[in-house]
């Protein structure tokens, strides 16, 4: 009887193409949509994930997300420092910065300061220099994304205007003082899409803007058994400042955009637009199929079919539909990702993003098979013979 459902739904081949078609749009659409959002979250974090080394992140308690800076005084470094547990202790300055380019544009960027003995809190994927490099006079380090657009210089070839991309040895103004790019880094993209520039602690705090107080974060590394919970509250008792882990610091950052930006009611729409296409293309599709095969249905019945029966059947086309659907779809979601990766776009699947893709297909097929579960549930054999 299940080979008759299978042989039943591929028959009618413009119903279960059409069928095929709303789960293949609600997938993928969902599937992207919900990929997208993903990416340009982890984006609000990427600064925290390309930073792995400390234990902790101390900062001041009205701290709301990373990029929401409260400057602290030096001072606070050696106060964290004699905090029992804590092994090392090192400043880290973060900023927007404007940077003059050779042809005299300014570009804002992210001006990361890491400390000059350990260089704890530089990026981790050099692609050309190392880290090293930035004891170097006006050494500064720049992320691969800035320095092949927003950084890069335009020159004329062949009497038409071309990207440079920037390179070991450039040369960029920042807030009038020199720096010379002396490594490119592979880091994540940023919220805003702007350039990273990585340099000493020092060196970033004759770079910012004067202030008083210039001291963004404080990076700690525990001794070896040392207890996170304790630590963080001595930190809060004692010196009035707040203490996150890294993945605490993440979700707080995510939080923060979360609730208070309409990014995840703008991508909610979509996705529950998407869904009501889905259920509005399969659900009518299905209800006519359903129609066009009653009387296929009608024989069964007659011939001793229960309802159970015919309804397994109806749930096993709606499962044929809804998988391959499915999988088309996902399928060109994550083709759309391999083409996207090194592009500005914000996509990341992770396995949620699947899952919940999957459990909206199983939904808008069972409310499809729901629209025609009453018509097959009140058929009557005799109905056979009126076809």
């Amino acid at each position: 009887m299940y080979r008759i459902a299978i042989k039943m739904l591929v028959g009618n081949g413009s119903k279960y193409l059409a069928m095929i078609i709303g789960v293949v749009f609600a997938s993928l659409v969902i599937t992207q949509q919900l990929s997208i959002f993903c990416g340009l979250m982890s984006r609000t974090f990427g600064f925290l994930s390309d930073t792995p080394e400390p234990d902790l992140w101390v900062m001041e308690p009205k701290v709301q997300f990373v990029d929401d800076i409260k400057p602290m005084a030096i001072s606070r470094l050696w106060q964290v420092k004699g905090i029992d547990g804590v092994e090392w202790a090192v400043p880290l300055y973060k900023g927007i910065v404007r940077v003059r380019l050779e042809g005299g544009t300014f570009q804002n960027s992210n001006l990361i300061g890491i400390d000059d003995a350990t260089l704890i809190g530089g990026p981790a994927r050099m692609l050309n220099g190392t880290l090293a490099d930035l004891r170097r006079a006006d050494g500064i380090i720049v992320d691969q994304a800035g320095a092949s657009k927003k950084l890069a210089r335009l020159a004329t070839e062949s009497g038409r205007s071309v990207l440079i991309p920037a390179s070991i040895g450039d040369q960029l103004e920042i807030n009038d003082q020199r720096g010379v790019i002396v490594g490119v880094a592979r880091v994540t993209r940023t919220f805003q899409s702007q350039p990273v520039i990585y340099t000493t602690f020092s060196r970033a705090t004759r770079y910012a803007p004067a202030e008083r107080k210039q001291l963004s974060f404080i990076l700690v590394g525990l001794q070896a058994g040392a207890d996170k919970t304790l630590i963080k509250k001595q930190i809060a008792e004692k010196l009035g400042l707040a203490a996150y882990t890294t993945d605490e610091f993440k979700d707080l950052s995510l939080l923060y955009f979360l609730r208070n930006t309409g990014i995840p009611i703008n991508f909610g729409i979509a996705v529950l637009l998407a869904f009501l296409v889905g259920v509005a293309i399969v659900g009518q599709s299905f209800y006519s199929f359903t129609l066009d095969n009653l009387r296929y249905f009608g024989t069964l019945r007659a011939m001793g079919a229960s309802n159970f029966l015919l309804l397994q059947m109806m749930a096993l086309q709606a499962a044929v539909v809804g998988s391959v659907g499915f999988g088309i779809g996902s399928g060109i979601g994550s083709l759309f990702y391999y083409v996207s990766r090194n592009s500005e776009l914000a996509f990341r699947m992770p396995w949620q993003v699947p899952f919940i893709a999957a459990s909206a297909v199983v939904i808008i097929s069972l409310l499809a098979a729901l629209l025609s579960l009453r018509k097959i549930a009140t058929l009557e054999p005799a109905m056979v013979f009126r076809f």
